[in-house]
Order: structure tokens, then sequence, then C-alpha cells
């Protein structure tokens, strides 16, 4: 055997790495241009974010920290404009698709792991959610960091091993301190220890200590604020699930949850996967990397697609499972050389990604062919927000002011906080407050600002549509003054806003079984 023939494996294996290395990287500055050249606003759930990553702390309303966290250092970093609030989702799935790569390859060589990560970095869901900041890019990759040292630890041998656990520990915990969906990680590893004699192989007593240990010491400081707070972020997490709200056995939502997913993974990767899982699967043909990969990526799709069948689900909540998903199904494309069924599924994809970045630069793109409705919660708000400020003004101009600014829905608080923060954050400027509907807070808004007598002295009422305006007037004395604002978001759709002065905040008494105020007699427009 000739010294080349030697060398070759390991060339063929860095030449795949540094043509992942340039791929990813290519995609990842599109994408970074595209955040920067984008007149779409922030998506109010965004606006919240940003909100909660004034005043850090280890937990929030809704949602573990990490979101708000990484948006306090890209903010730091370059100021509060949209993109960088955005910046870390498209770094950050860029990241993952590195790891993907690593995680292939270690399991199946370096053109898998290329494979794996175009499949992953093309996957329509990832695609949105690089257009956007939310939980789902640090879950992801914080999941692929605890994937692959979970295949790494097979290898490991002690004292090696032993940082590998606690590393795997650590990435797994703060997976949940992006997204509580990263249950479904310790899970798969329960799973995969239960069901292979490989995966029992990877733990010693010492190296299951300190797994645990690295994972309970970072999820410690969420656990304790929950614990400090009525475990809210807990009980919203399981409140979403909405078990019992829906009859049993929703055929509908179990088929509209399961088709929604050729839409996040794409069209040819998840038929790929489930096919791929039910044959092998059937015939016992599954290779041990195989099942180790199947053991992560199956749990989210059934328990998600069993939410569904009970009650609801919706369609980003299985991401999970696409990072061990993808590794998976890049390595049956390549055993079963389906080459053209890859470059089909992978070129349609490409497409997709490349005609919503056109429409990230130039919405009137998704206008034009008749896709503005995707877009109509990231436009008009800044808009919204001025005509809020603007009556605020006239009012303290011609009346001497408000005690507050009220709102009766939460994505209008979260963009007046971030749109507005050049009036309402400054001194002498009245607080944003939430008119609260129901007994009990429903969010963060509510919880942290809500309207009170002292506040609603005097308060300007911001009501999204008016569809509570009558609520609103009963628990006040006096209201009146009204002005309606419409702000126009594409050629079919407007957002109307209802304003007025209402004044003696003084709340009705909430109904003690269903927690609404009383039903109000409807007057006349």
């Amino acid at each position: 055997m000739s010294l080349a023939q030697v060398q070759s494996p390991f060339s063929i294996e860095d030449r795949a790495w540094r043509a992942t290395l340039i791929a990813v990287a290519c995609l990842t500055v599109a994408r970074i241009a595209a955040l920067f050249a984008t007149p779409l606003e922030l998506y109010p759930d965004e606006a919240q974010y940003w909100l909660w990553s004034r005043a850090l702390a280890f937990g929030y309303f809704s949602k573990p920290p990490m979101i708000a966290w990484l948006i306090w250092l890209t903010t730091k970093l370059g100021g509060d404009a949209e993109a960088w609030v955005r910046l870390s989702a498209p770094l950050l799935h860029g990241l993952t698709a590195l790891m993907i790569h690593r995680i292939a390859r270690r399991l199946y060589g370096g053109w898998t792991g290329l494979t794996a990560a175009a499949i992953y970095s093309l996957m329509p869901g990832v695609v949105l959610s690089s257009g956007l900041i939310a939980t789902d890019a640090p879950l992801l990759f914080f999941l692929s960091l605890t994937i692959w040292a979970y295949v790494d630890l097979r290898e490991a041998t002690a004292p090696r091993r032993y940082f590998v656990a606690a590393g795997m520990g650590l990435a797994l915990g703060l997976a949940f301190l992006s997204k509580y969906a990263a249950i479904y990680a310790l899970g798969s590893i329960v799973i995969h220890f239960a069901v292979s004699r490989e995966g029992r192989r990877r733990w010693c007593p010492a190296a299951a200590v300190l797994f645990v240990t690295a994972l309970v010491l970072t999820l410690a400081p969420n656990l304790a604020w929950n614990a400090a707070h009525h475990f809210s972020t807990v009980k919203h997490t399981a409140s979403n699930a909405n078990w019992g709200a829906h009859r049993l056995f929703n055929f509908r939502e179990l088929i509209e949850f399961v088709g929604s997913q050729f839409g996040v993974f794409g069209p040819v990767p998840f038929a790929v996967l489930v096919g791929g899982a039910i044959w092998l699967g059937a015939k016992r043909r599954l290779a041990s990397p195989d099942l180790l990969l199947l053991c992560f990526a199956a749990p989210p799709l059934i328990l998600v697609a069993g939410e569904a069948f009970v009650s609801r689900a919706n369609a980003n909540w299985a991401g999970a499972a696409f990072v061990a998903g993808s590794a998976l199904v890049a390595a049956w494309l390549s055993r079963w050389n389906a080459r053209r069924w890859l470059l089909a599924g992978l070129g349609f994809q490409a497409l997709f990604a490349l005609f919503f970045m056109v429409c990230m630069v130039s919405p009137r793109v998704a206008d034009a062919v008749g896709l503005s409705n995707g877009f109509k919660r990231v436009r008009g708000w800044e808009q919204t927000v001025q005509a809020i400020v603007d009556r605020t003004r006239e009012e303290q101009a011609l009346h001497g002011g408000v005690t507050s600014v009220a709102m009766d829905d939460r994505f209008v608080y979260n963009a007046a906080a971030y749109y507005g923060r050049a009036y309402f954050g400054q001194p002498g400027a009245p607080p944003l407050k939430m008119w609260v509907h129901e007994a009990h807070p429903q969010n963060q808004a509510e919880t942290e600002a809500p309207l009170t007598a002292a506040f609603g002295r005097r308060a300007l009422i911001v009501s999204l549509e008016g569809g509570y305006r009558p609520e609103i007037e009963q628990d006040f004395q006096h209201s009146g003054d009204l002005q309606i604002a419409r702000v126009r978001l594409d050629r079919k759709r407007t957002r109307r806003i209802d304003l007025f002065i209402a004044e003696g905040f003084r709340p009705l008494p909430r109904d003690p079984i269903t927690g609404l105020p009383p039903e109000p007699k409807r007057r006349p427009e």
C-alpha cells in the first residue's frame, strides 16, 4: 500500500469538512446580510424577548432565560436595531450545522457529514428560524452539542470520558435553559440505554454521576427562579399543551401535525426519516449508529404526535427530532445510493431558502404571489406605536398628560416597549401598563406591569381591534374621547387600534370560576 493510499481517507475527510465549513459560512453570511437588509419589523414575541433582555434573570414568565441572554449579548455589541436582536439565530443555526457534520462524520464518514449539514441548513424550519429570534435556535445548538458528546462518550477512555460526560451534562442543561423541549434528549439517553447494549457500554458509575451533577448544577438557578415565582414557566409550558380543552382522539389535529412536518423538515427528508425508520425497524436492520440517532429523533415526533391526537400541537414542537434526524437521513440516502432523491430534496429546499431571503429583503415579492398573510405580524408595528405616541403627546400638550398608557393585548404592549423605547423610556413619560382581562395574569406583561388604581386615574387605553373595549370601559368610572387608528399592512389588511381616555380605574370582580369579567352590555358603534 502506497503512502498516498494510506493518506487518502484522511484527505477525503478533510475535504468534506472544508466543503462543509465553506458552504455553511456562505449561507450564514447571506442570512445575516438579509437580516440587515430586511424592512420587516420584530414579531411581538421577539419584542418581548428583547424586553426581557433589559433585565437579565434566570427565568421569565413563559420561557427559560437563554433567549434573553443571547439578545442582551448581541444588542450590547451592536445596538437595539432589529438585525442585532435577531443576530444570534443564524449564527447558532450555522454552528449547529457544523456540529451535525461532526456527529455524522464520527458515525458514518465525512461526506455523510456534509450531506447532513446541508439537509439541516436547508430545512424549511431552519430557513424560517434563521430570520427571527426564538428559542429553537439555541435549543437545537445545545442539543447538537449534547448528541456529539454522547457519540464521543463511547470511544472516550478515562479520564477523558469523565470530562465528556460532564460536558454533556452542561450542554443538556444549557438546552433546558433554552427550551424545556430538551427533556426529549434526556428521555432519548434513557431509551438508548434500555434498548442497546452498546448504549449501556457508554456509561460507568463515575461518568453517570458527573453527567447528572453537571446537568443539575446548570439547571439549579432556573429551578430556584421558578420556585420563587410559583413555577410560572413550568406552568405556562404545561398549559400550552392544553390537555382536556379538546375532545380526545382528534384525528384532524394528528393529520395536520404530521403533514406539517413535511413542511418543517422538508418533503424528502421527512419521508425518508419516517419510511426508513418503519422499514428498517420492521426488518430489524438498523445499524448501531442508526439506532442511536433514532433514539434521539423518534421520541419528539411520537410524543408530540400523541399530544396532537389528544389535544393540539404546533408544527415546531417536534423540532428537537431533526438534529439527529438530519444525520440519520443523510446516512440512509447515502447507503441507498439515492443521489437523485437527495439532490431533488435539497434543490427544492434551496429554492425555498432563496425565495424566503428574497421575501425578507423585498416583502413586495410575497405580496405579489399572495403570501402577504405570512408576514402580517412583522409589519406595521412601528406605525402602530407611533400612533400611540402621538396621542400620548397630544394628551400631554392639551390636557396635562395621562397617568399611564394601558394595553389590552400583549402584542401591542411588547411592540410599544420596543418601538416606543425612545419616547416611553424618557423621564416623565407615562408608564406602559397592561389591563388584566382575567382574574389572574396570563402573560409576563400582565404579571410585571398590571394596571392599578394609582396608574388608572387617567389612562390612555389602547385596545387592539377594539375587541375588549366594552369590558375595559366598565372597569372605569368614565371613558370617552375615542380615536380609531388604522395602519395598513398590505393591500388587503389593516391593523386597527382604539385609543380612548378612561378615568377612575375600579375593576369589577372577575367570575370565580371562569376568571372572566362580567359580560358587558354592548353599545352600538
